[in-house]
């Protein structure tokens, strides 16, 4: 499916602004748009059956939607099919499917968030302390980690928009973002149910079920989506018996809609998370000094924690949406008006013991709580002319908070407790204009107002109660305001029907803030403000379309420029003055500058109507330029984490009919990442002497596979494999042998098996 000129000799700018507003999917592709995979990861989506071609997506990557063939942002967007043939269980098993997507479970929780996106991002849960990729669920962004490592059912689709996208969302999209779009209410009456059993004694159920209310012309629609999913653990503790790396998450999606005409509509939404999975397991990587005879467990999920098997999140939330678009013939005829008003809840309890032994070494307790309330406006304009666009006004008010109890050695008692407050401001505008029936230009900024308010009050304690305090090492109220400016500028040349070529500039931020866990004592440092990061974006690619369409390639190339890098370290001190660092606490400080170059290929190739040939691959080279540590630059010496240099997956699929019996698929895939540092340390101390090591995975490679029979248009039997080689490989882990003996890791999940049967109606 070729762009191609109407009888009518519109331009292709013009054809992609018809099919834009006056259809659907559906006329997009009749009137011949097409998205390569760099922009539409549709590996598992089945052609059209006369022509054998690649179809493609809508996306919302510029706030108003578009084709992702007209729009110069390195986007890729899932499908729920595509999803379901990947067997993407949760926003983790997008990793390797996006080109410099890093992003996994941190450290011991199930569904706590760590992402990255072309060596930015940010591994540290704690309040304060904002994240580097943007997480949104259905418009609405979740502000803190915690229960931000969506499950996926009931969805609509995925989209992950790579390098910075400070201009339409705002600070701490630094990285990029990953949007969840969940299933949009249906005009008719429809739901599915599906049963999922595996290895470990996994057992999920979903379901949904949607449609009108009091009659298919009643203006009413209404969804409701379950999800109950269960799992034993990897290991256990050998000590009490019970679970390690296990899951138990419930989670309830409801929407309602009101739809007056084709003017007006008004959506509400509640969405409810309930994660009580154990603690996820870490592997002792070497002795313990402090306990120098017990040696590692064999099994990388087994462990010996003292510390209860607790670390529950639960995460709330509700939106409200109003959509208005004017008719054709009055005054505000072209423009579309969205307002969307949302608040989120989320609480944690934690248990983190950070020796993984019963020994009293380093037990930390830990309760987090967040709330925050957003408020939208969107202006959309769009009249069928060479100039579109969004302008727009964003509030955000939120609270997070929470108290950490440190236990040293059952000798050293000390807490971090506290909240922030945040109060942020923007406004922002993006526009395109058709310079030519070829050319376009884009351009955006935003302008960010926010005021952050810390207060702070770190103690230590007589003992392990916590009720009798004996000094105070922070305490503090203190106020500080940021504002940034995030402009974007782009060109997109149409070359010929098949192929696109764009350049891209722009800016995205990371807001600044203080250090709850400040130690003003020890490290007066610590109590003072750390600045908000900037990265500087050049970004050039291409959009092909070969082979009539049985061949997507797309490549992207882009070099940032990253400034006042915002690191979490855990820095050893001396709490006793008797010149032995005994002691740690989490430093948190700009660290200096550094430059990351990359480039990104993704794939797409029908070469038969039966085989399906998708993937990417990617090179990343990031350096610091600065890092600056007791005022000393140890730059040469430091790594970034989570940026390996080498990525890439391939998936191969077989697609066939099966006559009256239905149709079949099958996949293989392999993945790959090269050399990884998974933790922050300063390798060599320029004062001291001292050394460590971070934690680092080698390369390596995952295997999996899977089997998808579709007997009839209801039913769909699925038989999924993970991991098949059971690859050890680790995601995280902490360091902190040179305070408390301590250096353990966390491993990606094992081989895995399931068999999922679903039935739709």
């Amino acid at each position: 499916m070729r762009r191609t000129r109407t009888v009518e000799t519109l331009s292709p700018a013009a054809l992609r602004r018809a099919a834009i507003r006056h259809s659907g999917l559906s006329l997009a592709i009749a009137l011949g748009l097409f998205a390569p995979l760099g922009h539409a990861q549709e590996a598992a989506d089945a052609p059209t059956s006369e022509s054998g071609t690649l179809d493609t997506i809508k996306v919302t990557a510029r706030k108003r939607e578009e084709t992702l063939q007209d729009v110069p942002v390195a986007v890729t967007a899932f499908t729920p099919d595509t999803l379901d043939k990947l067997n993407v269980e949760d926003l983790s098993d997008l990793d390797a499917q996006v080109p410099n997507l890093t992003i996994y479970a941190a450290r011991g929780s199930s569904s706590t968030v760590t992402a990255y996106i072309r060596g930015v991002g940010q591994s540290d849960p704690l309040w304060g302390v904002d994240p580097g990729v943007g997480i949104y669920l259905d418009d609405v962004y979740i502000a803190r980690p915690q229960g931000a490592l969506l499950d996926v059912f009931d969805i609509g689709r995925i989209e992950v928009l790579r390098g910075p996208q400070g201009t339409l969302y705002g600070k701490n999209t630094i990285g990029g973002a990953i949007k969840y779009v969940s299933k949009p209410l249906p005009e008719s009456f429809d739901g599915f149910a599906s049963i999922t059993v595996g290895t470990d004694s996994q057992f999920d159920v979903k379901g949904a079920i949607g449609g009108p209310i009091f009659g298919e012309n009643s203006g009413l629609r209404a969804r409701v989506a379950v999800a109950s999913l269960n799992r034993d653990g990897f290991g256990e503790n050998v000590n009490t018996g019970q679970p390690a790396s296990d899951k138990e998450i419930n989670a309830v999606r409801f929407n309602l809609g009101a739809y007056a005409g084709e003017t007006f509509d008004a959506q509400f939404t509640l969405d409810w998370m309930d994660d009580q999975s154990g603690v996820r397991a870490a592997r002792m990587l070497a002795p313990n000094r402090f306990a120098p005879t017990v040696q590692p467990l064999d099994s990388r999920y087994d462990v010996r924690n003292g510390m209860p098997n607790v670390n529950d999140t639960e995460m709330k939330g509700m939106s409200a949406t109003f959509n208005w678009r004017p008719a054709d013939g009055t005054a505000l005829e072209g423009w579309a008006f969205k307002y969307v008003a949302a608040r989120r809840e989320s609480d944690t309890e934690t248990n983190i013991d950070f020796d993984t032994l019963p020994n009293k070494i380093a037990d930390v307790k830990a309760f987090y709580s967040d709330e925050q309330t957003s408020q939208e406006l969107q202006a959309n304009y769009d009249k069928g002319g060479r100039a579109r666009g969004v302008i727009g006004l964003y509030s955000f008010d939120g609270t997070a908070g929470g108290r950490v109890l440190n236990n040293f050695f059952n000798l050293l008692f000390g807490d971090t407790q506290g909240k922030v407050d945040t109060e942020s401001f923007a406004v922002y505008a993006d526009w395109t204009f058709d310079l030519t029936d070829r050319l376009a230009l884009d351009v955006g900024v935003r302008y960010t107002d926010e005021d952050k308010r810390a207060r702070v009050l770190n103690r230590g304690y007589s003992d392990a109660t916590f009720t009798r305090p004996i000094s105070v090492v922070a305490n503090f109220d203190k106020t500080i305001n940021f504002k940034n400016t995030s402009p974007k500028i782009s060109l997109d040349y149409q070359v010929n029907d098949d192929i696109m070529i764009y350049g891209l500039a722009s800016r995205g931020f990371k807001s600044g803030g203080y250090n709850i866990r400040a130690q003003a004592t020890a490290v007066p440092r610590s109590a003072e403000p750390f600045d908000d990061e900037q990265v500087d974006s050049l970004e050039i690619g291409t959009k092909m379309s070969l082979l009539d369409q049985r061949l997507f390639l797309n490549l992207s190339a882009f070099h940032n420029k990253y400034k006042d890098m915002q690191l979490s370290v855990f820095t050893a001190y001396d709490s006793n003055g008797d010149g032995i660092d005994d002691a740690f606490f989490g430093d948190f400080t700009n660290a200096g500058q550094g430059t990351v170059n990359g480039l990104e290929v993704e794939y797409q190739w029908l070469p038969t109507t039966h085989w399906a040939i998708t993937g990417n691959v990617a090179w990343l080279d990031a350096k610091f330029d600065e890092y600056i540590f007791k005022n000393v630059n140890i730059a040469d010496q430091q790594e970034f984490t989570n940026a390996p240099e080498f990525s890439g997956a391939l998936n191969v699929e077989y697609r066939t009919t099966l006559g009256s019996a239905g149709s079949l698929s099958a996949r293989l895939g392999y993945s790959y990442q090269s050399e990884v540092v998974a933790t922050t340390e300063v390798v060599r101390d320029p004062v001291t002497g001292a050394t460590a090591q971070p934690i680092t995975q080698d390369g390596y490679g995952l295997l999996n596979a899977g089997v998808i029979w579709k007997p009839n248009a209801s039913w769909t039997l699925s038989l999924q494999g993970t991991n098949l080689t059971d690859k050890e490989y680790l995601t995280t882990g902490y360091n902190l042998v040179s305070s408390l003996g301590v250096l353990t890791g966390f491993y990606g999940a094992p081989r895995q098996f399931s068999l999922t049967a679903r039935y739709d109606f």
